[in-house]
């Protein structure tokens, strides 16, 4: 087994062990759920378990940990009561996640709660020491989520962003999407007679007309892709193999591969946004080089830590 998969599987049973036991057993089907687990992987982790304990390791010094009809039971363990601590860099990445997903409007009502109770645990007045946001005129974006939930046709005035001209066109939006730092929304554009993505900051004005469509059944999943420019802040980062899921979520150009890592040029038209990554990222990525990102990464953790350090003094 790798060690990548090993630090995983390690990771799950130490949070499955206090979850067990702060609700005195759990249901089999309630666990594979929330812990992402098979069935047959379960009954491996809890063996495994099972075989663990304090010093002496003798019967009576062993956790016990089985599966009992369609229950969990762990017991004699109550040295993991407590779920392990996140690390300062540990939690600014999960918060910023949570708030990122929250701010692109796909956020459940569970996990605002939970990142508002985060938030408020570390950073008690996180605005002024971490913003995660996604660009966009907030006026056009409402009328665009409301138009695309209710179907509605929208004339628009759009700046194209290669050719830097202005056109004028009805389309039909199908859905607003948040990645690479900005909104955009997939549609049919009557002007060309086909599917097209528009960024949102770049729609000048709009109007909603009074007029409905039929929005396909199972629209194709937009394509969005960014052309780096030469007033791109651009950084050099190495990826351990665990993090290696970066090059399918954003523009990056690989400069070197090998069986421990991967190198990737990250180019971006602000720093924030691979510094949000490699905060997020934490010990499975490392800057090699981009003072900008430098700056950015110290600036963002330097405010946290110093947040997180007054709420504890307090």
């Amino acid at each position: 087994m790798s060690s990548d998969r090993t630090a995983g599987r390690l990771s799950r049973i130490l949070a499955l062990i206090p979850y067990v036991l702060a609700k005195d057993g759990a249901k089999v089907s309630e666990i594979i759920e929330r812990f992402d687990y098979t069935e047959e992987d379960l009954t491996r982790d809890l063996n495994t378990v099972f075989f663990c304990g304090l010093p002496g390791y003798t019967p009576g010094d062993l956790m016990e940990a089985y599966i009992d009809g369609d229950e969990v039971i762990i017991d004699a363990a109550d040295y993991f009561a407590k779920a392990p601590r996140l690390t300062p860099m540990e939690a600014l990445g999960l918060m910023a996640a949570g708030m990122a997903i929250i701010g692109s409007g796909q956020g459940s009502p569970d996990l605002k709660t939970a990142v508002d109770k985060l938030t408020k645990a570390l950073l008690p007045d996180a605005g002024s020491a971490i913003d995660v946001d996604v660009s966009g005129d907030s006026e056009n974006l409402s009328i665009l989520k409301s138009a695309a939930a209710d179907q509605q046709v929208i004339r628009i005035r759009y700046r194209s962003m290669g050719r830097e001209t202005e056109t004028v066109r009805e389309i039909e939006p199908w859905a607003v999407v948040s990645t690479l730092g900005n909104w955009y929304v997939q549609a049919f554009c009557r002007l060309v007679g086909g599917e097209r993505v528009f960024r949102v900051d770049r729609i000048r004005d709009l109007e909603v007309l009074d007029e409905r469509f039929q929005r396909p059944e199972a629209p194709t999943e937009p394509e969005i892709a960014y052309t780096p420019s030469e007033e791109d802040v651009v950084a050099r980062i190495r990826l351990e193999t665990s993090a290696r899921w970066v090059l399918d979520y954003y523009p990056v150009d690989v400069v070197k591969e090998t069986k421990t890592g991967t190198e990737i040029r990250f180019s971006s038209p602000d720093a924030e946004i691979p510094a949000r990554l490699l905060l997020r990222l934490g010990g499975q990525a490392r800057l090699l080089d981009g003072e900008e990102v430098r700056a950015r990464v110290t600036a963002i953790a330097g405010a946290l830590r110093e947040r997180y350090t007054t709420g504890r003094e307090t």
